[in-house]
């Protein structure tokens, strides 16, 4: 079974599932929920920068996908008060694309960029200046007669995020002052998260079932919201249209999400380890095609959450399946495993 896009638990953005994401993104760090020690920071950083009247120094957000890096994005520029412009490293093809926007910030604006592990390598190079020295490096005329000259441009804040920080070159991370990692959340955390999306959607959900909700969200508060939203509806059909602790179980049996926020490929993962390869270790492009999915899937998507939570360890010689993956699937566990094999990162 591949993963695709259309996935109830998948992380990534989808328009049409999650078109009402932005009403339940949160303005301020006090209305966002969990990540505490980031916020801390933030707060200070932000209000030492506005004291000072300085643009910010530029962020690195660093996490899975549907932890919040746009949401936080989107906050600081609320916070500062600044313009907050937002893009993709795959939309920037040319330097042009990067210089047109970088001519164009204003003074202390704030300037996004999702997914900066993608960045081509001439447009980090216009970057590194942009960032350090606030210009940049044009080209006018060609052959020959061709000459370099350096642009001012205002100071801004770059907030770089990204789920594969190991991707990003050296000389690019080297230049972000603050740097935030973003954690899967706690069941506490997303019981909050939980709470105020329910408030905002005027959906009526008990205690039970907001924790039997945050329990199957995989950590993940894009999750939390996507099933929310479906749980409102079984509750208007199935139910008196309050989510009850029993509309949740049935409904996470329809839709084959268990209790840990497992669905059948996260099973089938573990089991092909075990079954097919007695336990570990194995290659991620081997595991990749035994499942039948995408090797980014696996690795951006499945392995995280599964790592998360112990029942998966990534070793120098490939996945191994733990213990608890054994305990999970009802598998009798014969042999014992090399827990001391060192963390592949």
């Amino acid at each position: 079974m591949e993963q695709n896009d259309q996935s109830i638990l998948s992380t990534e953005f989808q328009s049409e599932v999650d078109g009402q994401e932005n009403i339940l993104r949160p303005k301020t760090l006090g209305d966002f929920q969990g990540q505490r020690k980031i916020k801390e920071n933030l707060s200070i950083f932000i209000e030492a920068a506005l004291q000072r009247k300085e643009a910010l120094d530029h962020v690195f957000l660093i996490g899975p996908p549907g932890l919040g890096k746009t949401t936080l994005a989107s906050i600081i520029g609320n916070e500062m008060g600044s313009e907050i412009r937002m893009t993709s490293a795959p939309a920037l093809e040319k330097p042009k694309d990067l210089a047109g926007i970088l001519t164009n910030v204003t003074e202390g604006s704030i300037f996004f960029i999702d997914e900066i592990h993608r960045m081509r390598p001439a447009l980090e190079e216009m970057l590194y200046i942009a960032m350090e020295d606030f210009e940049i490096d044009w080209v006018i005329g060609q052959g020959p007669a061709a000459r370099t000259i350096r642009i001012p441009i205002p100071n801004f804040t770059l907030i770089g995020a990204t789920t594969k920080a190991g991707q990003v070159s050296s000389p690019l991370y080297s230049r972000f002052g603050i740097t935030c990692r973003i954690e899967f959340y706690q069941i506490n955390e997303l019981i909050s998260i939980i709470r105020r999306s329910a408030k905002i959607l005027d959906a009526k959900i008990d205690e039970q079932a907001i924790r039997l909700l945050a329990q199957s969200s995989r950590g993940t508060p894009r999750i939390a919201n996507r099933l929310l939203k479906r749980l409102r509806d079984y509750a208007t059909i199935l139910g008196n249209g309050t989510i009850t602790k029993e509309i949740v179980i049935a409904s996470m049996d329809r839709l084959g999400i268990d209790s840990e926020g497992l669905e059948e490929q996260d099973r089938n993962i573990l089991r092909t380890i075990i079954e097919f390869y007695d336990g570990g270790p194995v290659g991620a492009e081997t595991l990749a095609i035994s499942v039948g999915e995408a090797i980014e899937s696996l690795e951006d998507f499945y392995e995280p959450f599964l790592i998360q939570k112990g029942y998966l360890k990534r070793t120098p010689r490939g996945r191994v399946a733990t213990s608890l993956a054994y305990k999970l699937l009802n598998i009798e566990h014969n042999h014992k495993q090399d827990e001391n094999q060192g963390i592949l990162f």
